[in-house]
């Protein structure tokens, strides 16, 4: 089966077919470092990685660039409530973007753009778009003539005529159409500024994108992924800027994840309403957060909350005691580097053959993680089945090819089964909150035992039950 992915511009699933043989070049949009990253932030990262790791695992050379935004509205805002330089704030936020980064496992990109440094780029492609008519200055501002773009909506499904309808100038704005976007900002006093031939000013925040994935990636390229927030009106202005400057597609694949959801609410900075990563990461283990973030199919929304959380710690517990079932039977685990992917005859067995072939479909349609997933959970009970036969020569072949594939294929999805595990001591309290609860269940009390697990999950611990015992681990 071919590599399959749903393109949001086309509406279709098309076979990959790349640009360059052999070669990929990917541009995600990354964050706007007024604050440090929240969930959202590191969905869209997660997803990123994915799709870019999936490449990687087809035989692909990847050229992946996540950029910043370095200097916006917001940021400028935060720095002058601070008393501090704006680039304080934003190389603040960037440091801790890619810190956790590193604790989710998500592999750095080969570039990481900052407006502010890619100047030059950004007002050479402003000048083209005014060269060709497609943009104009006007008080020290720079236009898009949206107009001019008759394709304009293409990517969001909206109409111009539906946007002029609601369309307004604001204060302060020379446009000649209510719908033109600005690309370059003039300058306001006590704000960064850099020369231009327009006068002094700043990037507008879309034409910092196009310019930046251009440099990098070249005037067509593969794909361009971002936040499902974005497709309107961030990603339609770089389409239209972009096509018209150089006549050609922009992107040929465009992905979008799905937005992270509280409360039936989008995580967002802007209201407030997110918890920061750094926050979920001291209270559980990042590689149970990676392990939720891809449990559902990255174009979905996906709710945040604790139980959802415990319940990807619980589910992981399954994929890391089949690991260590086999341990204890077949002795010292793998090493932790130089894993080749498992072949279907290194397999070992029919069941993790079949796995193999499964996972590799999933991931092929549309990276599915969330299906592919769901393979590797029937391996690991097949792997706990195998881990008590008694020992054959069949068994170890089994046991031994099914561990390999099982710690090899959630390696591709960057969740490590073999990094060590934390060792917390269980307060007494918990424990005893425990022996409680197994009173209860051993007198079919399933009331009371729900109830007193939720009070453990608050505690801040997970339950694992097993045939004979509750396994009981700490959130974080």
């Amino acid at each position: 089966m071919s590599l399959r992915v749903l393109d949001n511009l086309s509406r279709e699933k098309r076979d990959f077919v790349p640009v360059q043989t052999g070669q990929v070049g990917m541009y995600v949009c990354g964050m706007t470092v007024q604050d440090r990253p929240h969930v959202g932030h590191m969905r869209a990262a997660v997803v990123g990685d994915l799709i870019r790791r999936t490449l990687l695992r087809r035989g692909y050379r990847v050229t992946y660039v996540n950029n910043f935004t370095d200097v916006e509205d917001k940021i400028l805002a935060r720095a002058k409530e601070e008393g501090c330089d704006y680039l304080q704030v934003a190389q603040r936020n960037m440091t801790c973007y890619l810190e956790f980064v590193d604790k989710l496992n998500i592999l750095r990109a080969d570039h990481y753009p900052r407006a502010t440094e890619h100047i030059p780029e950004i007002q050479d492609l402003v000048q083209r778009l005014i060269q060709q008519d497609f943009a104009y200055p006007s008080g020290g501002d720079v236009y898009f003539r949206v107009e001019r773009f008759p394709r304009y909506g293409k990517l969001s499904g909206r109409k111009i005529d539906e946007l002029r309808s609601g369309a307004r100038i604001e204060v302060g704005e020379n446009k000649d159409n209510p719908l033109d976007f600005t690309l370059w900002k003039g300058a306001r006093e006590g704000e960064p500024s850099w020369p231009s031939p327009w006068g002094p000013g700043r990037p507008g925040w879309h034409i910092e994108c196009s310019a930046m994935s251009m440099k990098y990636l070249g005037e067509n390229f593969d794909f361009h992924g971002g936040g499902l927030d974005l497709i309107f009106p961030h990603h339609e202005n770089e389409i239209a800027q972009s096509e018209c400057a150089t006549g050609k597609a922009f992107a040929n694949f465009w992905v979008h994840n799905g937005l992270v959801m509280l409360g039936g609410e989008k995580m967002s900075k802007s209201t407030k309403h997110f918890f920061l990563i750094e926050d979920v990461c001291q209270k559980i283990d990042p590689r149970v957060v990676r392990f939720y973030l891809l449990s559902t199919h990255f174009r979905s929304p996906i709710e945040f909350s604790e139980i959802r959380l415990a319940e990807a710690d619980q589910a992981l517990a399954r994929l890391l005691g089949a690991v260590q079932a086999a341990n204890e039977r077949l002795g010292p685990t793998l090493p932790r580097d130089g894993l080749d992917p498992v072949t279907p005859e290194e397999a070992g067995s029919e069941e993790a053959r079949r796995t193999i072939d499964a996972f590799n479909e999933a991931l092929d349609d549309d990276f599915n993680s969330a299906k592919g997933l769901g393979h590797l959970f029937e391996l690991a009970r097949a792997m706990n089945r195998w881990a008590g036969e008694r020992e054959t020569p069949e068994f170890r072949t089994a046991l031994e090819g099914g561990r390999r594939v099982l710690v090899d294929l959630a390696g591709w999805l960057g969740i490590d089964l073999l990094a060590p595990s934390e060792v917390c001591e269980v307060p007494e309290a918990v424990e005893e909150l425990v022996r409680q609860r197994t009173r209860a269940r051993a007198e079919r009390n399933w009331a009371e035992a729900d109830r007193l697990r939720n009070v453990i999950q608050e505690a801040g611990y997970s339950l694992e039950d097993r045939d004979d015992q509750t396994i009981v681990r700490p959130l974080r």
